[in-house]
């Protein structure tokens, strides 16, 4: 596995500048509805660039994380709930994108120390988090189901400039993080896709 799949990212704690990132978090999963909803029944068991899961595995994973998304603003114990979904629908994904937006939009929440998987974190480290989680797989889905796999640039971008500082290179050799090397993107690569790659992704077999 060359990222994260059954956690978020490790994530950073929340900055003057990236205090938010709740729009950040709509614009993702935004994205996600939309390529979840074109998923055709014959696509279903095709393979993604995450090694261990198909399209409907990945689909069910994005569930699931919208899920713990939502549980964790309501102070639920994420590190008991499944990494994997039953379902794998854009509408079961979509009512679980509302019921977190809904759960994250009290300000008091981004700066709450919550506990997810690798520690104690500030709710806005944990929501972005779940952003870069949303890009990657998004990009993940979108190429394996031959969809256009940007999201988008402005959000890409930032993205991955936090991705960038708070999962350095450096820390790929900790058998802990569960990031493989960073990957070097092709010249014509976009935003997402280098965000993909920064992660451990391969481009290569997946893009044109």
């Amino acid at each position: 596995m060359n990222a994260a799949t059954t956690n978020s990212a490790p994530t950073p704690e929340a900055t003057p500048a990236l205090d938010d990132p709740r729009p950040a978090f709509r614009a993702a999963t935004a994205w996600v509805v939309e390529l979840l909803d074109g998923v055709s029944d014959d696509q279903l068991d095709s393979p993604t660039p995450c090694d261990e899961f198909d399209v409907r595995t990945l689909s069910a994973h994005l569930v699931a994380v919208a899920e713990r998304a939502a549980a964790l603003a309501e102070g639920v114990d994420i590190r008991t709930m499944a990494s994997i979904a039953e379902q794998f629908d854009a509408r079961t994904y979509a009512a679980f994108i509302d019921q977190a937006l809904d759960s994250w939009s009290d300000d008091a929440k981004l700066s709450a120390m919550v506990q997810v998987p690798w520690g104690e974190v500030p709710g806005a480290g944990a929501l972005w988090g779940y952003v870069s989680e949303t890009l990657v797989h998004g990009w993940d889905l979108a190429v394996a189901t031959g969809r256009p796999p940007e999201a988008d640039a402005e959000l890409a971008e930032t993205t991955l400039g936090v991705a960038r500082q708070f999962i350095p290179a450096a820390i790929r050799t900790d058998p802990g993080v569960p990031f493989g090397p960073v990957v070097e993107p092709r010249p014509e690569a976009g935003p997402t896709e280098r965000l993909a790659n920064w992660t451990g992704r391969q481009s290569v077999g997946w893009v044109a």
